[in-house]
């Protein structure tokens, strides 16, 4: 056999059949990668490191004479490891994910798609795997991701106050067949000052980036895809949900170019009683860390008011959440507001959706019509 050099479109679709291996050091591997990759790297850190001071300081001879002393003694552990990657995903991947007829094939990928790739692909090659190398490494991916959010998405975003349950109206819009995207989900972050209580370390910005972008061009494409062959790829022209966020969700961005393409979308704004929300927002929060809401409000107090937030801490301090949260329901539904009218051309992109309470069927209005272009 011999490896097959592809280029990235025809990687990504492979990917969703085959293992994909990162030959990467740890470090890039944690720092971000291409969604669904193993890091199984040819070097450590450290080793990259020697190699690379060698190439830079001796010669192109003398850092592969390093890289060889490195990557012979591992020889043996990557065949088996790949071995095992492979069998564990034939074992448990359903019978519609084994339709290419091709046994033990790999993709792998390095930075650039040069020596590091080039040389887990020899002996994966010589041990009898079918290799596909990634043309123009890690590099290519991330030209594609960061070209992604350029394009023309038609978007349609889901607005509503503080509490108005827009993350499970979103997932409901997704059991309901429509295509979604929850950026919250991506970024681990509810998006506000106390968005991130109860919620996973956030990814990194590159690595948030990759995964969006997958998704979209997922969402935006359906692939004609036949075994061996390289995919056709045929335009959705679905729109696609996104939540009503700021650009930053935390620690996050959202790409400007993708944020700017939501501003210029039409909103579909939930409009529901203060009380209600008020009455979601307690439910979904007041379960968490005292100790960690107090830090919120002080993050924010400038904005708040240190009058507005010392009554807020106080409320909490004497576990009276409801009054606690209507201060700061309050807050957020002022800025809200602010942001809003912002946009430009807002009266035409905005859609007011009437709502009694705060429930996932809400979902059902976004789909139907009529919504009234109002200010809330």
């Amino acid at each position: 056999m011999a490896i097959e050099k592809i280029n990235i479109e025809y990687f990504l679709e492979l990917s969703k059949h085959y293992v994909i291996i990162d030959v990467r050091s740890p470090a890039e591997y944690k720092h971000a990668h291409i969604p669904g990759a193993y890091s199984l790297p040819l070097f450590s850190d450290e080793e990259r490191a020697v190699v690379g001071t060698a190439y830079k300081q001796e010669s192109r001879e003398k850092a592969i004479k390093h890289g060889l002393d490195f990557f012979g003694p591992k020889m043996k552990k990557i065949v088996e490891e790949v071995e095992s990657l492979v069998h564990s995903r034939e074992s448990g991947a359903k019978d519609s994910e084994l339709r290419t007829p091709t046994p033990k094939s790999i993709l792998v990928y390095c930075w650039r798609g040069g020596m590091r790739s080039g040389a887990i692909g020899w002996l994966l090659d010589v041990y009898g795997f079918k290799v596909h190398t990634l043309v123009g490494g890690y590099k290519k991916f991330r030209t594609r991701v960061l070209d992604t959010f350029k394009l023309p998405f038609d978007l349609k975003i889901l607005g509503g106050y503080t509490g108005a349950g827009k993350t499970e109206v979103i997932k409901e819009l997704g059991r309901a067949g429509e295509h979604v995207i929850d950026l919250e989900d991506i970024a681990n972050h509810k998006g506000s000052a106390f968005g991130n209580i109860g919620m996973p370390a956030q990814p990194t910005q590159e690595m948030f980036e990759n995964v969006l972008s997958i998704r979209l061009r997922t969402l935006r494409y359906e692939s004609n895809y036949i075994p061996d062959s390289n995919p056709q790829l045929i335009i959705d022209h679905a729109p696609i949900w996104l939540e009503d966020e700021s650009q930053r969700i935390g620690l996050i961005n959202i790409p400007n170019d993708l944020w700017q393409n939501m501003r210029r979308s039409q909103l579909y704004f939930l409009d529901i009683p203060f009380e209600e929300r008020l009455k979601h927002i307690v439910e979904e929060y007041g379960c968490f860390d005292k100790d960690k809401m107090i830090d919120a409000i002080v993050r924010i107090k400038d904005r708040l008011g240190n009058l507005e937030a010392k009554k807020a801490i106080e409320f909490l301090n004497e576990d009276n959440t409801i009054e606690s949260f209507r201060i700061l329901l309050k807050y957020y539904d002022k800025w809200y507001t602010k942001g809003l009218h912002n946009r430009e051309n807002i009266i035409s992109l905005l859609n007011i959706v009437k709502c009694s309470s705060v429930t996932p069927e809400n979902a059902k209005k976004l789909v139907q019509q009529p919504v009234y272009h109002e200010k809330p």
